[in-house]
């Protein structure tokens, strides 16, 4: 009877051991996932922005962060764009009132439509991109909306937001992103 019930334990501990190994490999796994869309985020971000031109040229661009973000990590870490450039990455507060005045483009997280609805009100006429990752059907008027997948990382282009924003942004990277559909 003690054999039995030592076998039993054993085979508990075996069962409890191979269930841990198989979590600690998923989670392995979902890290390396977060990491490569943080990296895919990265490079769409900083490819953009080098095929951007403002109405008066900063030294060095500045990229603010808002909000709360899944996939900026990398990005708050640049200190270049792939163009070799300049690059200022900084969070800010959603409400700072010098957002148009410190931040060529904002990278705007996920935030709920109201809020993300009186920030880009705020930045009306001013001269700055905003690329979001919380809004996935880009109806509420960022000029790029990423989407970000499995395989990569994808972009819809609000030409309208665009227009208004006062940027220029070189016609390649308008083909390259998906149209934003009229509802």
């Amino acid at each position: 009877m003690a054999k039995a019930a030592s076998a039993c334990a054993c085979l508990a501990l075996l069962l409890l051991l191979g269930a841990g190994v198989a979590q600690y490999a998923r989670a392995q796994a979902d890290s390396a996932l977060v990491q490569r869309q943080a990296a895919a985020v990265d490079q769409v971000v900083a490819g953009i922005l080098s095929y951007v031109r403002w109405p008066q040229e900063p030294t060095v661009r500045q990229l603010c962060v808002v909000g709360p973000t899944e996939h900026a990590d990398r990005l708050l870490q640049a200190t270049h764009q792939t163009d070799g450039r300049p690059l200022n990455v900084q969070r800010r507060a959603i409400g700072d009132p010098q957002l148009s005045l410190k931040c060529n483009a904002l990278y705007i997280g996920i935030i709920n439509h109201e809020s993300l609805q009186r920030l880009l009100s705020g930045l009306a006429g001013q001269p700055v991109l905003t690329i979001s990752e919380g809004d996935p059907a880009c109806s509420v008027g960022s000029a790029f909306c990423l989407h970000v997948g499995k395989p990569r990382v994808s972009f819809e282009v609000n030409l309208d937001a665009v227009a208004r924003s006062g940027v220029r942004v070189h016609p390649s990277v308008l083909k390259l992103g998906k149209p934003r559909l009229e509802p």
